[in-house]
């Protein structure tokens, strides 16, 4: 039994952050349908690498999904979404705003059919404001959240994450926010609409610059890997060329660090006392903390810091990961038998329980792989399903 399998959802998101909420949902047993566009299917199909023309993020991102094909400026492929939303607990999408209501298909017309629908509107900007209607990714959240203008070295330029990070945390946020408007349909009985903008969720992640702003009107500045709160915090080069991340920001641990390292007169420096103290001597900490790194292996450092329950961790590669016997304990890569690749690892659920399963049942399908076997059970008839085909609609 998984915890979600009572569950309805269609996914009629593009690209990360609607269709990531989708899986997520997925790994926990609700039953997911990936609607597309008959020519123009998901673009998430064509990013990054692929084997032997097989997409391997889109193995991931859809998984667990029953994939469909319909043209929702179409006749057909508005009735079919229709009967599609009625029978549907969520429908996630992020069309641009209006265009849902353009195609007949807003909040107000489906809720008409399904009251205890919930709709989430994920979008870049949101349903509202000067810019709902500019084209909205996650790159651009990363930029006006805060985040780029806090990335990077002192003096470089702001640092974009080279994945979809904006993204990512939107998913988490729209699954969130189904959970809790289907909590609340279990109350009252009705569903409703969500405005999720990627802009948002990763403007909250990013920890007080709004009010240190307002309060104070500074802004937080470019560090690294350094942190203006603690030190030493850094990532450091072992003798055997790979790098490890060390992390203080407990006042215990940074005591422990520098005893470790052959420097505790340090700690007993006024300054060392607090973490913003120590973040003003980051140029001392850090060289004292790199050279005793130095001339050690990764496996020495790990070891020598879990000895003296100081917090390291050594700074991974996929491999890495795949290879970590405590990833291996906990389960968190999994491995799927792909129809077209075989045996294939990926990341697996966020998290387990203990008296629910999650699970990975296939991988990512084919557009439209389940088009008719759909089309069929929300009561088309052959003659139509073929008709809705010649005009395009499927």
């Amino acid at each position: 039994m998984s915890p979600l399998d009572d569950l309805l959802v269609v996914d009629a998101s593009t690209l990360f952050a609607g269709p990531m909420a989708a899986m997520h949902l997925g790994d926990m047993g609700a039953r997911v349908i990936k609607v597309e566009h008959p020519q123009r299917p998901d673009p998430s199909r064509g990013h990054g690498p692929a084997k032997d023309g097989e997409n391997l993020w889109w193995k991931t991102l859809g998984r667990n999904k029953e994939t469909v094909t319909l043209d929702l400026h179409t006749a057909g492929g508005v009735e079919a979404f229709l009967r599609l939303a009625e029978r549907a607990d969520v429908v996630i999408e992020n069309f641009r705003p209006g265009t849902l209501e353009k195609w007949g298909l807003g909040y107000d017309q489906l809720s008409a059919k399904n009251p205890g629908l919930v709709l989430a509107r994920v979008t870049g900007f949101g349903q509202k404001g000067p810019y709902r209607s500019r084209p909205g990714f996650g790159t651009l959240a990363e930029a006006m959240s805060g985040f780029a203008a806090m990335t990077g070295e002192p003096d470089g330029p702001p640092t974009l994450p080279p994945f979809g990070l904006a993204d990512g945390i939107a998913s988490l946020t729209t699954a969130y926010a189904v959970m809790t408007a289907l909590h609340h349909r279990a109350r009252v009985g009705t569903g409703q609409e969500l405005d999720i903008a990627i802009i948002e969720p990763i403007l909250a992640m990013l920890g007080p610059q709004i009010t240190r702003w307002d309060q104070l009107g500074t802004v937080q500045p470019r560090t690294g890997n350094r942190s203006a709160n603690n030190a030493p915090r850094n990532a450091y080069l072992t003798a055997d060329a790979k790098w490890v991340a060390v992390s203080t920001s407990a006042q215990s641990i940074a005591e422990r660090v520098m005893e470790l390292v052959g420097r505790p007169e340090v700690t007993r420096e006024d300054w060392f006392a607090t973490g913003a103290g120590r973040a003003q001597h980051a140029d001392e900490l850090d060289e004292a903390v790199g050279a005793w790194i130095a001339e050690r292996s990764r496996d020495e450092v790990v070891a020598e810091f879990e000895r003296v329950h100081a917090a390291v961790a050594p700074i991974y590669d996929a491999g890495d990961i795949i290879a970590d016997p405590h990833f291996q304990e906990l389960g968190t890569i999994h491995g799927i038998e792909d129809p077209v690749l075989g045996q294939m690892k990926m990341q697996g659920p966020l998290f387990r329980m203990s008296g629910a399963d999650s699970r990975i049942a296939w991988t990512g399908r084919a557009p439209g792989a389940d088009t008719e076997a759909l089309l069929e059970e929300l009561g088309f008839s052959e003659p139509e399903i073929s008709d809705m085909r010649e005009a395009g609609a499927c």
